[in-house]
């Protein structure tokens, strides 16, 4: 029995109008390592994975817009998830509707996301692991040890993820969103 509530999953330009939003106050280089590009990755990622591992496809969508929405460098800034996170419960009801325990789980993602865990609910261990799977455009490599999911370990998943990240893989979200953003 799935343990989290039944909502329609967010539709793209659900996801572009939310991103869109986001950016309004975003302070890094929205094509840098930690701009649209990686959430976009994330996203797909998050996605895919979530297919397997069971997760709340709605947390694991806006994880992946929210987690870096608020860094104030693209180097050690260790409270841009809590931010992030304080961002989504401030958007919710407003730009989106979560239930009150997927608001949780986002926000509980979002907030641990650079602290190496690997136990927490499903929900939260797949957003982890679509953006550790992203490591590699900065040069760091995740090992299965410090992924959570069997589904993220996969050695073709873990193989593909690693191609995309390397090569700045723009995904259809990212083109889309840049698009609007010109």
């Amino acid at each position: 029995m799935n343990r989290h509530p039944v909502l329609p999953v967010f539709t793209n330009d659900a996801l572009l109008s939310i991103a869109s939003e986001i950016l309004k106050h975003y302070r890094l280089d929205q094509n840098g390592i930690h701009g649209i590009s990686h959430w976009g990755r994330v996203l797909e990622n998050g996605i895919r994975l979530a297919g397997l591992t069971g997760a709340n496809i709605r947390v694991v969508q806006l994880f992946a817009l929210f987690h870096d929405s608020r860094r104030w460098n693209d180097h050690h800034d260790p409270e841009h998830g809590a931010r992030g996170a304080a961002l989504a419960g401030e958007m919710n009801h407003r730009c989106f509707t979560l239930a009150p325990v997927e608001l949780i789980l986002l926000q509980d993602a979002c907030t641990r996301h650079t602290k190496g865990l690997t136990e927490a609910d499903i929900t939260v261990q797949t957003c982890w692991d679509a953006d550790r799977l992203d490591l590699p455009r900065v040069g760091k490599y995740p090992v299965p040890e410090r992924l959570c999911a069997d589904a993220a370990r996969d050695k073709a998943f873990m193989d593909l993820t690693r191609q995309r990240s390397m090569s700045n893989h723009l995904t259809p979200f990212t083109l889309e969103l840049r698009k609007m953003l010109v």
